[in-house]
């Protein structure tokens, strides 16, 4: 038995950007929660998390620099998703991507000989970065360092991303209509939202949003892996994952899940609960031939095939919480 949707709640609005009524949301939560006797959080006996990667402005709306196609309407179902399971729902959590102008992926951190910055997705090899082809403006042995660390891990080349979720911009922040579900959580069911930042180091990329994609340049730490958030999920009994983008940060995010799992104890895998219609790849770049690298939706596919395969549950919003 599922829970109707607020009256409120206007899905044609999912992929607008307004103010969050915040005041209004609360007072329909408490309504809400008298009217279907929704119990606070604290008194749950199989505790629930909705984890949610990335929905912000930046990557889930229209007109956004990476916005990734098919996300309005994966965060409808989500929305509607979180509605209907509110009272089953013991927390939730959001990370946030955020940045500044400066940093290694962004346009303005690289020239080439004549000045000129790389359009966005462009890929930066370590041989292009040791030719002079493109010029780190800043930390230029650092810059050569992450090329090269990033091509030995075998995971990405550098990819110069638009400037996109920076901080204090309207597209960091999260999707005004998910943000008001949020809100209604807190109050109908006595939880904190709880929100989680990555990517704020200038000099390393963070898909994952447990750990970066290099933690050591120069001999100096530029991040490492999120034990206390790993912690924090983990104390659920089940965790349900969506989000953007399917091919990146959900990606790398259940990958170092995946990894840290299988290092410590195999048997958490049955906690993780894929929404797979809540999620969307990133667009292949319209290249003839196309570099199986750069095939972002077969990759993304492949992996979440591999998360299943380990134990990982793979689900749709329509499928019932058991």
């Amino acid at each position: 038995m599922t829970l109707p949707l607020p009256r409120f709640y206007d899905p044609a609005q999912v992929g607008s950007v307004y103010i969050e009524r915040a005041g209004m949301i609360a007072d329909a939560a408490t309504e809400y929660a008298k009217q279907h006797a929704i119990k606070p959080s604290a008194t749950d006996k199989f505790r629930i998390a909705a984890f949610g990667i990335d929905c912000q402005i930046g990557f889930c709306t229209p007109g956004a620099s990476l916005f990734v196609p098919g996300a309005v309407d994966d965060t409808q179902r989500t929305i509607e998703w979180l509605y209907r399971h509110m009272d089953r729902l013991t927390g939730l959590h959001f990370s946030m991507d955020t940045h500044r102008v400066f940093q290694i992926f962004h346009p303005a951190w690289w020239i080439d000989a004549q000045g000129n910055h790389p359009a966005p997705m462009t890929t930066i090899a370590a041989e292009d970065v040791r030719t002079g082809k493109w010029q780190a403006i800043a930390h230029p042995k650092e810059a050569y360092e992450y090329c090269t660390k990033l091509e030995k891990g075998g995971r990405y080349l550098l990819t110069i991303w638009p400037f996109h979720t920076l901080l204090g911009g309207v597209s960091h922040a999260m999707v005004p209509a998910l943000m008001e579900a949020a809100i209604f959580h807190s109050i109908a069911r006595t939880h904190q939202t709880h929100f989680e930042t990555k990517g704020t180091h200038a000099m390393t990329e963070n898909y994952s949003v447990l750990s970066p994609e290099v933690k050591e340049l120069g001999g100096q730490v530029v991040g490492g892996f999120n034990a206390p958030f790993f912690k924090l999920l983990m104390d659920y009994d089940r965790i349900y994952v969506f989000g953007q983008a399917k091919s990146h940060c959900v990606m790398s995010t259940l990958q170092d899940l995946q990894d840290t799992i299988l290092a410590t104890d195999p048997a958490l895998a049955d906690k993780i609960w894929i929404l797979e219609d809540a999620m969307s790849p990133v667009p292949a770049p319209p290249l003839t031939p196309l570099p199986a690298f750069l095939d972002f939706p077969v990759i993304a596919d492949k992996a979440i095939e591999g998360f299943r395969k380990i134990g990982m549950h793979v689900v749709k919003t329509t499928d019932p919480i058991a």
